[in-house]
C-alpha cells in the first residue's frame, strides 16, 4: 500500500508530514518504557523481519496482491510505541533506496501503515486479551488485531485522498474497493502475524511485549528440598540470553529476502489495483530516486531481487537498532 508521490496535494501532504513528526517524536519518547539492552536487539530484527516480509507479495484476487504492513505484529512483538518507530524505519529505507513509496508521501506512509495500524491492531489486540489468557489466545488476538488493521489502513487512505487527493474520485466507491481487497490483504497479514506471533511465543515467550507475565519464573531447587523463585529478568533463565535468538531470527529473516523474494507475487498491490480501476493511477509522478541502482528492489540496476533484498534488511537493522539503542532505558537491571 506504498503510497507514490503525486496522489496527494502539498496541503495534505504536508499536513500527514507533521502528523507523522510528532507521532515518531512521540513515540521516541514513550519507546523508552519498552526498550532496554535486552529488547533493543528484538527492535532491529523486527524492523528487519518487516522489511524482508514486505518484499513477498502474495496473490489475493485475480491479478491483485498484498503483502504485510506489520504495524500490528511489531506492536505485539515490542510494544506499540516501537513498533511505530519499526515501521517509520522500513518505510523510509525503502523510500530512500528502493524508490517504494514516495518521498513527497513519506508522511502519509508513515501515518496510515505505521501510526494507524499500530493504533487499530494493538488495540483490537488489548481487546481480545483481556477476556482471555494464554499463548492460543495471543496467537489468535494477534491474528483479528492484524486483519482488522489493514483495511483500516486502507479507509484512512480513502478519507486522505478525498480530502486532497490529486485526482477527483468517488469517495463511496473507492472506500468499497480499498476496503473489500485489504480485507482479504488483511487476511494474510492475520496469518503472517499470527503465525510470527506464535512461533515466538513458543521459544521465548519474554520476548514478546503483548504476552507480558506470560513466561513462568526460573523455580529452584534446593539440596533441602526448599523452594525458591529466581528473581530478575527472563534473559536470566532463558539459556543463551537473547543474541541466540536475534541471530537464529536475523539468518530466517535473510532466507526470506535473498531466497524467497524471488517468488513473490508480480501483480500490482491492493492500492495500485485500485487506482487503476479508479482511474488515479497516471497521478503518480516520477520518485526523485527512481534511476538508482537498488530502485525497484535491483530491477533498475539490474540488481537480483534477492541481493537487494540483502541490504535492504542490513540497512534496516542498523538504523532501527541504532535508533532503539539510542532511546532504550538504561536503568541497571536486577540479575538473579
Amino acid at each position: 500500500m506504498h503510497v507514490p508521490d503525486g496522489f496527494f496535494n502539498a496541503a495534505v501532504s504536508i499536513s500527514a508530514g507533521v502528523v507523522a513528526a510528532a507521532g515518531v517524536a512521540v513515540c521516541l519518547r514513550g519507546a523508552r518504557r519498552e526498550l532496554d539492552d535486552r529488547t533493543a536487539p528484538m527492535a532491529g530484527l523486527v524492523a528487519a523481519f518487516i522489511f524482508a516480509v514486505q518484499m513477498l507479495n502474495f496473490p489475493v484476487a485475480a491479478g491483485t496482491s498484498g503483502h504485510l504492513l506489520g504495524g500490528a505484529l511489531a506492536a505485539i512483538l515490542v510494544g506499540p510505541y516501537t513498533g511505530v518507530l519499526c515501521v517509520a524505519v522500513v518505510l523510509l529505507v525503502q523510500g530512500l533506496f528502493f524508490a517504494d513509496g514516495g518521498l513527497t508521501a513519506l508522511g502519509v506512509n508513515i501515518t496510515i501503515m505505521g501510526i494507524v495500524t499500530v493504533l487499530v491492531g494493538w488495540g483490537v489486540f488489548r481487546l481480545v486479551t483481556r477476556f482471555a489468557a494464554g499463548k492460543g489466545a495471543i496467537t489468535a488476538a494477534a491474528f483479528l488485531a492484524a486483519l482488522v488493521s489493514v483495511p483500516a489502513s486502507a479507509l484512512a487512505f480513502t478519507a486522505l485522498f478525498a480530502i486532497g487527493g490529486t485526482a477527483p474520485i468517488e469517495v463511496g466507491a473507492v472506500a468499497a474497493a480499498m476496503g473489500g481487497v485489504h480485507v482479504l490483504i488483511g487476511i494474510g497479514e492475520g496469518l503472517i502475524t499470527a503465525v510470527t506471533v506464535g512461533a515466538v511465543l513458543a521459544v521465548r515467550p519474554d520476548l514478546v511485549y503483548g504476552a507480558a507475565g506470560l513466561a513462568k519464573p526460573l523455580v529452584l531447587r534446593g539440596a533441602d528440598g526448599s523452594i525458591t523463585e529466581a528473581t530478575g529478568k527472563p534473559e536470566t533463565v532463558e539459556k543463551g540470553g537473547v543474541r541466540p535468538f536475534v541471530l537464529g531470527g536475523l539468518g530466517v529473516t535473510l532466507i526470506l529476502a535473498g531466497v524467497v523474494s524471488f517468488f513473490a507475487s508480480s501483480s500490482p498491490d491492493g492500492l495500485e489495483r485500485v487506482a487503476e480501476d479508479k482511474g488515479f493511477i497516471d497521478q503518480t509522478t516520477d520518485h526523485l530516486f527512481g534511476t538508482w541502482a537498488l530502485a525497484d528492489y535491483g530491477d533498475v540496476g539490474g540488481i537480483p531481487v534477492g541481493v537487494a533484498g540483502i541490504i535492504g534488511v542490513g540497512l534496516t537493522l542498523l538504523v532501527a537498532a541504532g535508533i532503539a539503542y539510542a532511546v532504550r532505558s538504561r536503568k541497571v537491571k536486577a540479575e538473579a
